[in-house]
């Protein structure tokens, strides 16, 4: 989430401007075309990122675009990096439906998709907090159970456990049970943690999340708001650093040999 500059914002500042030059009583020069600001004071900004098992090469990239953007933008990255000559590719993402409806329609080489881990926890932590209580032991212990089983069991136990489960509550209880079951049920082919875990892939999108801070630390911070394409370019700047491509990145630019 990055803060910008609203609309109604940037028309109360010209309003301001325009004030004060009336005041002075000296002619100035015209103030330049008002550019639109945003409709809310953060909007959501996409990131997509790639690197390798080792951790040690990565390509980063954000959008202020929509799904769409952020579809072309794995497809480019995808392309530039020859992803369907890699042995083993696997995406994991934090099972929004908009990020697998894109792997689809981009025709994305993977070999597996799978839900982040942490995101399937924070769900499973969500409907605990509701059933046992923020400190419960039981819920705790719970709630540590079913992710074991989810990790190393798979769905299909998890399931059974969910469904038991729901079968002993009542009201809003109940009604926490389902929108986890609903949560889960929905992702079901992306929940191959033992699959993953046997074949020594990744259950986590912890590289990911650390970039969404990275990417954006520059952007965020007291009194910083931005124009949406100017937080954008900042951030292309950003994962020029992050993606090791800083130096061959400008080479280029000023047309100098390596």
């Amino acid at each position: 989430m990055v803060p910008l500059v609203t609309d109604a914002e940037k028309r109360k500042r010209r309003t301001t401007i325009k004030h004060k030059r009336k005041l002075r009583g000296k002619k100035a020069k015209p103030l330049p075309p008002l550019r639109p600001g945003a409709d809310q004071a953060f909007k959501e900004f996409k990131l997509v990122v790639y690197y390798d098992d080792t951790r040690r090469h990565w390509l980063v990239e954000g959008t202020q675009g929509d799904h769409e953007a952020a579809g072309r933008l794995m497809r480019r990255q995808a392309v530039r990096l020859r992803l369907d000559l890699a042995d083993e590719k696997v995406g994991i993402v934090d099972g929004a439906p908009w990020i697998r409806k894109q792997v689809a329609r981009q025709n994305l080489p993977l070999d597996a998709l799978g839900l982040d881990f942490y995101h399937l926890a924070e769900h499973v932590h969500a409907a605990r907090r509701v059933v046992f209580g923020e400190e419960d032991e039981d819920g705790q212990r719970w709630a540590s159970e079913l992710l074991h089983t989810f990790k190393h069991e798979g769905y299909e136990a998890a399931w059974a456990k969910l469904l038991d489960w729901r079968g002993r509550l009542r009201g809003a209880k109940r009604q926490a049970a389902d929108a986890l079951l609903g949560y889960v049920g929905e992702r079901r082919e992306m929940i191959r943690y033992p699959e993953f875990v046997a074949k020594g892939w990744q259950v986590g999108s912890g590289p990911t999340e650390s970039c969404c801070k990275t990417l954006t630390a520059r952007l965020k911070g007291r009194g910083r708001r931005w124009d949406a394409r100017n937080a954008e370019a900042l951030m292309a700047l950003e994962a020029l650093k992050q993606s090791g491509q800083w130096q061959a990145y400008w080479l280029i630019q000023a047309k100098i040999p390596a």
